[in-house]
């Protein structure tokens, strides 16, 4: 175990890292409104966008935590912030509907690795009575993102346009690269430890067995849940604000910082509890945060007011980011440090598939109903029940796991 400044130094670096993953993949749900202004996209073709990185980042999911607990996750981390960085650059360079696609699938395959590679990071770095807020740290960068991206989005897409935004974004991954590469040093990159993890080939069995895990599917289909209901409402409600409550895009980007103040709060608060929780009790509170999810959803879209609907929003916020903590804090502390890896990478395709899912089946939905959001609703409280059914069936021991690793290495 790394000394404790050794662990707060990197905590703090895959934080800012985080935090700029974010910036990428938050701006685009306002950029959009000009992107889709400039290239004359209809509903439909805006969603495509939208989803074009889900899917890309879902397709490196599983590579991603394979490569970083085969391969160390240092390297991962590295070509993943790289790539990223080239592609959202490239993205203030796209003309047309197809080129803006190819980018932002290019994009996703680029920022594929990050999460698992992090993740297995905590793992390694941090005793399990930590991680769970080690992770609240790392994952409080969507909130602090979801806080201020409305108002520097409005700032910049004005003052510099979408193009320039992207290129700048780039640049700062470059910076966020050259400091993992100086800074960031694993007990894994020791010589000896390189050595006993190429002398391991008995773990190509791992995925099979970890496929076999019950936990991992429940995970994959609680993850696809819960982010199919917060990616929906990221990419769609600024559009959503435009077209059904008439805002304009200034007035949006003051609106969401308050949403975006219990979303960062949420997930503070969120991975001190899940630390708190007696084992077991984690999958009951949160089936009973999906199911106020899912209440709140409904109050949303029926709202009378515009200050009616930002404060479900609010609110809604607050269990989204206990589910989104709770979930990775679940595999960090179940299964051995050696698998986490591959199983945050397959959890979590199961999160980044609704996200290429969700905002394109969103924009379909859209055009089907002439305009109105109502049955895209209706779809994100479906996915908050069927979240609910998934935490509930959880076994609470990682039991099954080590019984079919034991079978995959007899």
């Amino acid at each position: 175990m790394l000394p404790k400044r050794d662990r707060n130094l990197i905590l703090i670096l895959l934080f800012l890292g985080w935090c700029l993953g974010n910036l990428d993949r938050y701006i685009m749900n306002y950029a959009v409104l000009q992107i889709t202004e400039d290239l004359s996209l209809s509903a439909s073709s805006t969603g495509i966008i939208l989803s074009s990185f889900f899917l890309g980042y879902a397709i490196m999911q599983m590579p991603g935590g394979w490569l970083a607990d085969r391969f160390g996750a240092r390297k991962v981390l590295l070509a993943s912030v790289i790539l990223w960085s080239i592609f959202t650059g490239l993205s203030g360079a796209a003309w047309s509907l197809a080129s803006m696609v190819i980018i932002r699938f290019l994009f996703g395959i680029g920022e594929g690795g990050f999460q698992p590679s992090s993740s297995k990071i905590i793992s390694n770095t941090f005793p399990v009575k930590e991680r769970g807020r080690a992770m609240s740290v790392m994952l409080s960068s969507s909130g602090i993102v979801a806080l201020i991206i409305p108002v520097l989005s409005a700032f910049l897409l004005t003052a510099i346009g979408w193009r320039t935004t992207f290129v700048v974004f780039g640049a700062i991954g470059a910076l966020i690269a050259f400091l993992y590469w100086k800074f960031v040093r694993l007990p894994e990159d020791r010589p000896e430890e390189k050595l006993a993890r190429a002398a391991k080939p008995a773990e190509k069995g791992l995925l099979s067995s970890l496929m076999k895990t019950p936990l991992i599917w429940n995970m994959v289909i609680a993850y696809f849940c819960i982010y199919a209901v917060n990616w929906g409402l990221a990419t769609w409600i600024p559009t959503y604000l435009v077209q059904d409550r008439g805002l304009d895009l200034i007035s949006i980007g003051w609106v969401q910082t308050i949403p975006g103040v219990t979303l960062l709060l949420g997930i503070f608060l969120s991975g001190y509890l899940v630390d708190k929780l007696p084992e077991g009790k984690e999958k009951i509170v949160g089936a009973i945060a999906c199911a106020l999810t899912g209440l709140m959803l409904y109050l949303m879209f029926t709202a009378p007011s515009v200050a009616a609907f930002i404060t479900y929003q609010t609110i809604v916020n607050l269990f989204i980011a206990f589910v989104i903590t709770l979930l990775p804090v679940i595999i960090l502390k179940q299964l051995p440090t050696s698998v986490t890896g591959t199983a945050m990478g397959i959890a979590n395709t199961g999160g980044q598939l609704a996200g290429f899912a969700t905002p394109m089946a969103i924009g379909f939905i859209v055009d089907a109903f002439d305009g109105s959001f109502n049955a895209a609703f209706w779809m994100l409280i479906v996915f908050a029940v069927i979240c609910i059914i998934a935490i509930l069936t959880m076994r609470n021991k990682g039991e099954l796991f080590d019984r079919a690793k034991a079978e995959a290495s007899a």
